[in-house]
């Protein structure tokens, strides 16, 4: 599933900055936009060319920044800065020339720090920023397809296979698994269907069972999103080696919170979805009467103080004979 040439793009030099830099550095003039830009905006708002905005300059110099090395860190940074406040800057990011060539060598960079793990924390927040910005493009309706369709979340995969539990390294895989849950936050079906036909379950059970809290939220969260798609749920429930692979996961992670008296609502919710969601198969509610984890079995819901979990959990014990 990995893209077998990606390090051929990454540079050979050992030094960290020596080794972003290109003899022939690529600069692209954003004051003639390509068509595609040009389209990507709506009828009713015009481009930004040629207006003096002072924030829309400030986007387009960053954008060009990227081709400079020694200015590549610092425009990351700001553009990261500009995801949720500047309207147009997923397509600007898409349709720029070499823009998406530049964040694949930086992913591609840090592969060699992966194993053995050797990732510092100025390059874990550097390869972060581009997480941020490729979040951007998988949240966006006008780039996400264009992202999908070019495999993007595949090289982010690696990241998401390791176990290194250092600060730097869990950052690393929250961001990644930002981007396949801004995929997947839009309900849409193509995004789904890509997903399924990868890797990512597996990852994500594998982050579900042994991560740290904020990455085994966001694992949870996407393979919530993937079972509430009809053909997710069906995919899952297909054969009883994922099923069991699934409610195994959760039946652990819900015995660790009991057990360890955790009070992760924000877990809980998505744990309690995903098992209301396996019932609503007839065949994975047949199995999940015997395989129900003791403690959802109780309705006085103590443990629970969202009051939709609440009502989640109820369907849940009526949809297996419990109420």
């Amino acid at each position: 599933m990995y893209p077998q040439d990606i390090m051929s793009i990454s540079p050979q030099k050992k030094d960290y900055q020596n080794q972003q830099k290109s003899p022939n550095p690529i600069y692209i003039n954003l004051t003639s936009p390509s068509p595609n830009l040009m389209k990507s905006f709506n009828d009713d708002e015009k481009p930004f060319y040629g207006k003096k905005d002072i924030e829309s300059e400030r986007v387009v110099q960053f954008i060009l920044q990227l081709r400079d090395p020694d200015k590549r860190e610092l425009a990351l940074q700001e553009l990261s800065k500009k995801r949720e406040t500047f309207t147009h800057l997923a397509p600007l990011l898409w349709h720029s020339i070499g823009t998406i060539a530049i964040f694949l060598q930086e992913i591609a960079f840090i592969y060699q720090y992966l194993s053995p793990p050797q990732m510092s924390q100025q390059q874990s927040s550097r390869i972060c920023s581009v997480l941020g910005l490729l979040q951007c493009l998988a949240l966006n309706p006008q780039t996400r397809q264009y992202f999908l369709r070019a495999h993007i979340p595949l090289f982010l995969y690696p990241f998401l296979n390791t176990s290194n539990k250092s600060k730097s390294f869990e950052n690393l895989r929250v961001t990644s698994l930002g981007v396949i849950g801004a995929l997947v936050k839009g309900d849409d079906p193509e995004a789904i269907n890509f997903l399924m036909q990868t890797e990512i379950i597996p990852l994500c059970l594998r982050i579900m069972k042994k991560g740290q809290e904020l990455s085994r939220t966001v694992a949870t969260f996407i393979v919530q999103k993937i079972l509430l798609d009809d053909h997710g749920l069906n995919y899952i429930c297909q054969t009883p080696e994922r099923f069991f692979a699934v409610s195994q996961v959760l039946q652990t992670m819900i015995e660790d919170l009991h057990s360890n008296q955790r009070d992760d609502q924000r877990l809980l919710r998505h744990i309690i979805r995903c098992y209301l969601r396996l019932s609503e198969n007839a065949k994975a509610g047949e199995v999940l009467k015997k395989y129900l984890p003791s403690i959802l079995k109780d309705p006085s819901q103590q443990y629970i103080k969202d009051e939709v979990v609440k009502r989640w959990h109820t369907n849940l014990l009526q949809n297996l004979g419990y109420l």
